[in-house]
């Protein structure tokens, strides 16, 4: 997101609570030495991760109140080391920060559990923002579920709520499905912009074939190159 973007789709949320402890999972040394002196700076305490293993290693032995993780990572993908760490620890907040920038992608963690994706490049300020969204939710259940009702996305006259999978336009607050919500997310971090109809519907439908796959078995759906997806007959 670009700073003008970020100027026009601008994030809410409560008055900041005490310095937490966040791990830095990315390979990528300049990019763990910009964030980590940014979170230092804040009052922060950070270590940091260069590795997938190294990632999740340190993510189950010890306590953190959020884990930015790269999904681009030696030795295990960020994908991996995010569904393994969630499959362990449900509670864990996760903030992704990676180049991949694709909707898919966005979808696929998101519904794996991570709380949060930042594309690279990305805006300093927007992620000590969203830091500050996500270690707020560090203080047992009905505190989560209070500060996940207060986190808003604005876009013009559109407001969406991400803790209850709202939108409203000024009419009252509509519900919506996880993958509504974060298409309209999506259309909302690039307002002003064109969005490629083919793109969003593209990558939407790969993640929803990925999906049933998982749950009905890799043999059921076939992908024709070039062409889209069959039904296997049996």
């Amino acid at each position: 997101m670009t700073s003008q973007e970020a100027a026009q789709a601008t994030y809410t949320h409560p008055a900041d609570a005490s310095p937490a402890r966040i791990l830095v999972a990315d390979d990528e040394p300049g990019i763990r030495a910009f964030i980590g002196r940014a979170l230092a700076a804040a009052g922060y305490v950070t270590d940091f991760a260069a590795t997938g293993s190294e990632a999740l290693r340190r993510a189950l032995n010890s306590h953190y109140d959020l884990i930015i993780l790269d999904l681009v990572m030696p030795e295990m993908a960020g994908q991996v080391v995010l569904e393994r760490l969630l499959a362990a620890r449900p509670d864990q907040a996760v903030l992704v920060l990676s180049c991949l920038g694709d909707v898919a992608s966005k979808v696929e963690c998101l519904e794996r559990g991570a709380q949060d994706y930042l594309t690279k490049p990305f805006s300093l300020a927007e992620l000590l923002a969203r830091v500050r969204v996500r270690v707020r939710l560090r203080g047992g259940s009905a505190e989560n579920a209070h500060d996940r009702a207060a986190e808003t996305v604005r876009a013009g006259s559109l407001t969406l709520d991400v803790g209850r999978l709202v939108a409203d336009i000024g009419d009252g607050a509509v519900p919506l499905t996880r993958l509504e919500f974060l298409l309209l997310r999506e259309l909302a971090e690039h307002v002003g912009q064109s969005v490629p109809k083919g793109q969003l519907l593209a990558n939407v439908v790969d993640v929803c074939v990925r999906r049933l796959r998982s749950k009905l078995g890799f043999g059921l759906i076939k992908t024709v190159r070039g062409e889209g997806y069959q039904l296997v007959g049996h």
